[in-house]
């Protein structure tokens, strides 16, 4: 470990999915390691998750009183200038008090408002794009930032070519470093070794077309003798646990799972959205996959996601209206053809980059 000369302020800002909060976790434990001197505040919004797992992970943070578009409420979202107006008073408060050194956003409503304010105050700023197509305002905030850190190729169509760094996305240490045989894994789960798995993620409030697809195609993975481990998020647990009564030997189900490693490594095929922090994650353990992209995200960004991966034959995909009629079929016809399943595997895994952490860590003290 070095030592930094004297002490670095950085905040972190963004969140409002663990799709950002995790990355952003692990480059703040990525700058702490290489220079332990390194004093690190988070900037998220009020009410959204990241106000809880910030402090889990041991580190301060502060709320921000800014939200996004709210597609049942045109009152609320009449009100949006003024929060952002309020929001971007706040950031600068925070600057003025905390003096950072340099300000990183990892995306989500907070980063806006600290990124902003900090580029007018000539504060260097670090963007980390994690998608495969720029955000709004990550475009906008782009023209001023020192650098910003990518996972995909061909991002100069949306930010000065000359700050670009390719690095990759963080994923969590327990995947980038894991350890975990397959063996291990099926124990963990108390399903039969030598049984071919596949692991279903729709994220942490589960995908209501993967579960309804699996749903109905249940009798399918029973019949063909292929076990199923189900993340199925909050909404659907309940059904779920009701469905897989008869098939317990062969199916595990839960809301949420807290060992993706295990997961990763039990599984011979995994069907999962396609948010970046779980592309990523699926390069490093480098696993066949079944892609369901979420067809509402901003700017459709799963689905370009997962077509960067379909184009290098690194990854299969089905889209999301379609799940319910090809998704089983898709990872069934998958596990019984090794062939393909170690095609994927071959193309994928090179794209897995397990010290993006310590890349953009760098990048920044760079700046510094």
């Amino acid at each position: 470990m070095q030592q930094a000369s004297s002490a670095k302020r950085i905040i972190m800002t963004g969140g409002g999915t663990g799709g950002h909060i995790f990355p952003a976790i692990a480059i703040a434990r990525a700058l702490q390691r290489l220079y332990a001197q390194t004093d690190i505040l988070f900037v998220g919004a009020l009410g959204k998750m990241e106000m809880e797992k910030i402090p889990q992970a041991g580190y301060p943070i502060e709320g921000l009183k800014i939200a996004g578009m709210n597609r049942g409420s045109l009152l609320k979202n009449l009100l949006l200038p003024f929060k952002l107006m309020d929001s971007i008073q706040q950031a600068g408060r925070i600057l003025k008090r905390y003096q950072p050194h340099a300000v990183v956003g990892v995306g989500g409503y907070a980063s806006f408002p600290v990124l902003y304010k900090a580029q007018r105050r000539g504060i260097p700023t670090v963007i980390q794009e994690q998608n495969s197509e720029a955000g709004k305002s990550n475009k906008i905030l782009g023209k001023k930032a020192r650098s910003i850190c990518v996972a995909y190729e061909d991002m100069q169509k949306f930010f000065p070519a000359d700050r670009i760094i390719y690095t990759g996305n963080p994923v969590r240490e327990n995947i980038s470093r894991a350890t975990v045989t397959r063996e291990e894994a099926l124990r963990h789960w108390g399903l039969t070794p030598g049984k071919k798995t596949v692991f279903a993620v729709g994220g942490s409030q589960g995908a209501r077309s993967i579960n309804l697809a699996l749903e109905q195609g249940l009798i399918h993975f029973i019949q063909q003798d292929v076990q199923l481990i189900w993340q199925t998020g909050a909404p659907f647990i309940e059904r779920a646990r009701e469905i897989v009564k008869p098939y317990e030997q062969q199916v595990r189900v839960m809301e949420f799972v807290e060992h993706m490693e295990h997961a990763y490594a039990a599984a011979d095929v995994v069907i999962s959205r396609a948010g970046a922090l779980t592309i990523s994650e699926l390069c490093v353990a480098g696993k066949p996959v079944v892609f369901v992209p979420y067809p509402y995200a901003a700017e459709d960004h799963q689905t370009r996601n997962a077509m960067a991966l379909v184009r290098k034959q690194a990854a299969l995909m089905v889209a999301d209206q379609a799940a319910g009629e090809q998704l089983v079929h898709t990872a069934l016809e998958l596990i019984r053809h090794d062939n393909k399943r170690q095609q994927l595997i071959d193309n994928i895994t090179p794209l897995g980059i397990s010290n993006a952490d310590e890349r953009i860590a760098r990048e920044i003290f760079r700046l510094l």
